[in-house]
């Protein structure tokens, strides 16, 4: 990276949830900076607060403390209607589980958010054909979900999420529910389109092997943010 642009920054972030008398503190004045064009993985034990990060990281859920900034934006304070237009805007969301809509095909998937947005019908699917090519999967825009290989239906999960052109991506296992070697060739995709449009990207995931391919790695110790 030749200069550091940040796109995505946690400043003293608390999150405590309350179970009857009991307090469990998660986030405890959690820092995090995310570069344009940086891959960071999240690398953290089932129960460590993984998920919680990546939610108030892409607006669903509010800090108890402290605030979250998109591109310099202080979003703590924001309305409702506010976050989510920077989560449609701005924010991608990768899953373990594709959630791809069964009744449409792989192109009308990532021509979605698009149509949501505001995009004609043609200026969508053009860009679903630009970004299923990229992922190595146009010549099978026109399948549902159901006829596509796992791989396949997380490359168009991938493409759907940056179909509006976000700031960032937040992937929770992208590569969870894949072999080793689907794993492999859907994070080379993947790590190929952060790399050619300047996403800045928090990857959590188990795979050692790709976390180490990335640009660093970070994990969650005593409710702080730390890189190992």
């Amino acid at each position: 990276m030749n200069e550091q642009v940040t796109i995505l920054e946690l400043k003293g972030v608390e999150r405590v949830y309350v179970q009857g008398e009991e307090r469990l503190s998660i986030l405890s004045g959690a820092d995090f900076s995310l570069h344009r064009g940086e891959m960071v993985a999240l690398v953290a034990p089932s129960g460590a607060g993984k998920s919680t990060l990546l939610h108030l990281a892409g607006l669903l859920e509010r800090p108890d403390a402290g605030d979250v900034f998109v591109s310099g934006r202080a979003c703590g304070k924001l309305s409702d209607d506010e976050r989510t237009a920077i989560r449609r805007n701005d924010i991608g969301f990768v899953y373990q589980f594709h959630h791809l809509l069964p009744e449409f095909t792989a192109a009308e998937n990532v021509m979605m958010p698009q149509l949501v947005k505001g995009l004609s019908r043609d200026e969508a699917a053009a860009r679903a054909a630009q970004l299923l090519d990229y992922m190595k999967i146009g010549p099978r825009a026109e399948h549902r979900p159901a006829e596509l290989s796992g791989g396949e239906q997380q490359r168009v999960a991938i493409a759907r999420a940056v179909a509006n052109a976000p700031l960032v991506l937040l992937a929770d296992e992208p590569t969870g529910n894949l072999d080793p070697e689907t794993a492999g060739y859907v994070f080379e995709a993947l790590e190929a389109l952060v790399r050619q449009s300047g996403l800045a990207a928090l990857i959590a995931t188990h795979n050692h092997a790709l976390a180490e391919r990335m640009d660093r790695r970070v994990t969650l110790d005593g409710g702080k943010i730390v890189g190992f």
